[in-house]
Parts: structure tokens; sequence; C-alpha cells
């Protein structure tokens, strides 16, 4: 493989790799019933090359508007996609993506089946009269939402020894 002599046609080619990479993963996003705003936010997001950005350069680069910015970036902070940070020189502050943002969407998502396990424990014990078929799936849904919330602690183990291992052999920064 040549080496990149960091030329002009590069870099076009890297923006343009960028630019295909932002719309595959909103494409993907929008498939699992997300807004196509976030998705478009968040792949931007994985290829900025800065820790840090402002709504409008995230406007810019992912081409979007600077209020579907304002909009999914309130929502990405809830899911725990992004965060705000402060900037000495702006009134306004950064958005940043955490490098491990997918450990950290594992780690929140508890109290998503946390929220649901609730849910289903309360309709079991207020719809005593439910038929069998409703209070099995019901208690599917409970016993569902704890079976995946307890194995949460072995998956986020396993993802950090997974992780360790990897950082720990050479690589030049691109997958096996």
């Amino acid at each position: 493989m040549a080496e990149s002599t960091g030329t002009a046609a590069d870099t076009d080619g890297d923006e343009e790799f960028r630019d295909d990479f932002v719309r595959r993963f909103s494409e993907y996003w929008q498939s699992q019933g997300r807004p196509k705003a976030e998705g478009r936010i968040v792949g931007y997001l994985l290829v900025a090359d800065r820790d840090a950005v402002s709504a409008e350069e995230i406007a810019d680069g992912a081409r979007v508007s600077r209020g579907s910015v304002s909009q999914s970036v309130r929502r990405l902070r809830e899911m725990g996609f992004v965060e705000l940070v402060g900037d000495p020189h702006r009134r306004s502050r950064l958005v940043t993506m955490d490098e491990d943002v997918w450990g950290g969407f594992l780690r929140n998502e508890r109290a998503y089946l946390r929220r649901q396990k609730e849910l289903a424990a309360s309709a079991l014990d207020r719809l005593p009269s439910l038929s069998p078929p409703a209070r099995n799936r019901l208690r599917n849904m409970h016993d569902y939402m704890s079976w995946l919330d307890d194995y949460h602690d072995t998956l986020l183990s396993h993802w950090e020894e997974y992780k360790a291992q990897r950082d720990r052999e050479p690589s030049d920064g691109r997958p096996a």
C-alpha cells in the first residue's frame, strides 16, 4: 500500500470518504427508527478530527440545519452519545463524543432496562385478571429486562478485557 503524501487530492479523497461515511452511518441509524439528522451528527462526530466541535461545525460537517443540531444534540445527550463542554474562547459550549461511546451506551442502557422491567412489574401487579398469554408476555418482558440488566456487568467486563487485549497488541490503528 502506498503511503499518503498529504496532497490536496488525498485531502479531497478523505473528505469524500468522510461524507460517504456520514451518509451511510445515518442511513443505518435511520433504519433503526432514529431521526436521520441524529445519525448524520453521530456519524460526523465519529470521524471528526477534533475532540470537541461547535454547533456550526457540526451543521456544516454533518450537512444538517443549525436547528437540527440543537434538537439532536439534546436527544443524543439524553442517550449518552455526546456531552457539552466549555471552551474558554467561546460563549457557547462545544459538543464532544467519548472515545468509547459504545461502552458508554452499554452502561447507559441499564436505566432503560430497569424502567421497562418496572413497567412490566406494575402491569403484572395492577392487572391481575389478564389472560395467561398476556401475563406470559409481560412476565417474559420483565424477566428479559432483568436477565439483560444482570448480564450487563459481564458484557462490560468482557468489553473492557477486549479493549485491554487490543491495546496491548501492536497495531497501526486499523481493525484486523
